[in-house]
């Protein structure tokens, strides 16, 4: 190359100072990272020198080139223009003013010139779609993993309150009757063992599907004998639905609560979502109904007459127990619960007092709707 330099006719051979220059524009690159907008208008400057020397072309270019296009990826693009500009017009001037301006030779180096900036803003745009997809993905990981961890707080929400109110209600009677009818608070200690048992097991599908990234209820793990280690093999069973109403009527009546279900309707198998969604009302309200109300008896009404939605109600006589409302421990996340639930399928959940002192829910579910949860989990 440098042979070639020297037996050019068309400008000065290269000389130490040549050597110098084309050595100054590889050496300013080697901070391009750092200061792009210094070494972009560096490398021009490098490159004028060079050229207003009249040494012939050759490497010279390359620094310019990738000095710019740093500097166009780190979003300096005026500067870059700036600078890419003002050595093609100091160019055109100096072979003016030597006579040496050929208008072929300028024309081709400025279409030169502005293929190289065409590429360098092609890279920029593509760079940024890159950036703003990777910022997208992230956002969207981010809400799932946001609604999978308000999916799993509902469920252990539900869960483990349905369950201890029960055991709370079952450990008083046990502990009223051990001395005058010790058979029955035996009957109310083994309600406490099977409660306990059964939400160890669903408490272990929901912390399950911490570890293998399912969703919270998608699956439900059947209670292991007593004694038997959790893990990831641990037996399945579909998640909770309407088909497990009675057990929950069970419940509530070994705690002294009396359920009326009423059904309404030709009865259908909701979709699993809505019958998940529907079952967890009815827990919620349940347990409610146990922890604040001094009612003993409750109303169920599952209204299936429409074909596109389900209609739940469950409503207690009251009054607010003695021990009810914010002394009940309540910190309203249930109710807020049944809300999530029925707006992430479509619908809503209206809950409040009634004129008679009573308590009252009632909740619109489509029974069209979406298993959102598990069709985030599949993303």
């Amino acid at each position: 190359m440098a042979q070639h330099h020297h037996g050019s006719t068309s400008g000065r051979p290269l000389d130490t100072l040549a050597y110098l220059l084309l050595l100054a524009g590889p050496a300013l690159l080697l901070v391009r990272r750092q200061w792009p907008v210094q070494v972009c208008a560096g490398t021009a400057a490098v490159a004028g020198a060079y050229l207003l020397l009249r040494y012939p072309y050759g490497p010279i270019v390359v620094s310019v080139v990738v000095g710019y296009v740093t500097a166009v990826m780190a979003g300096r693009r005026r500067a870059a223009w700036i600078s890419l500009g003002t050595l093609y017009v100091a160019h055109v001037i100096v072979n003016s003013v030597t006579h040496a301006l050929s208008w072929p030779v300028e024309l081709g180096l400025l279409a030169w010139l502005l293929l190289v900036a065409a590429g360098a803003e092609l890279a920029r745009t593509r760079g940024e779609q890159r950036r703003q997809w990777r910022l997208a993905r992230e956002e969207r990981e981010a809400r799932i993993a946001d609604e999978q961890r308000l999916a799993i707080a509902r469920e252990l929400h539900d869960v483990l309150a349905h369950s201890i109110s029960l055991i709370n209600v079952q450990a008083g009677v046990a502990l009223e009757l051990i001395d005058d009818d010790p058979e029955q608070a035996r009957t109310a200690l083994r309600t406490i063992k099977d409660t306990s048992k059964d939400a160890l097991g669903e408490v272990r599908q929901v912390l399950g599907s911490l570890r293998t990234g399912a969703p919270a209820a998608a699956t439900n793990v059947s209670a292991a004998p007593s004694g038997t280690p959790a893990g990831p093999a641990a037996p399945r069973s579909p998640a909770p639905d309407l088909g497990r109403l009675d057990e929950l009527v069970r419940q509530a009546a070994a705690a002294g609560l009396t359920v009326t279900v009423r059904r309404e309707g030709a009865q259908r198998t909701p979709p699993p979502g809505v019958g998940l969604a529907a079952f967890r009302i009815v827990q919620e309200g349940l347990t409610n109904v146990l922890r604040h109300s001094s009612a003993r008896t409750a109303e169920v009404t599952l209204d299936q007459s429409a074909a596109d939605r389900l209609l739940l109600t469950l409503e207690d006589p009251g009054p607010v127990s003695a021990a009810g409302g914010a002394r009940a421990g309540g910190s309203g996340a249930g109710l807020v619960g049944m809300r999530e639930r029925a707006a992430a399928l479509g619908g809503f959940v209206e809950a409040g007092p009634t004129a008679s002192g009573g308590f009252r829910v009632h909740a619109e579910l489509p029974l069209h709707a979406q298993d959102m949860t598990r069709d985030e989990g599949r993303r």
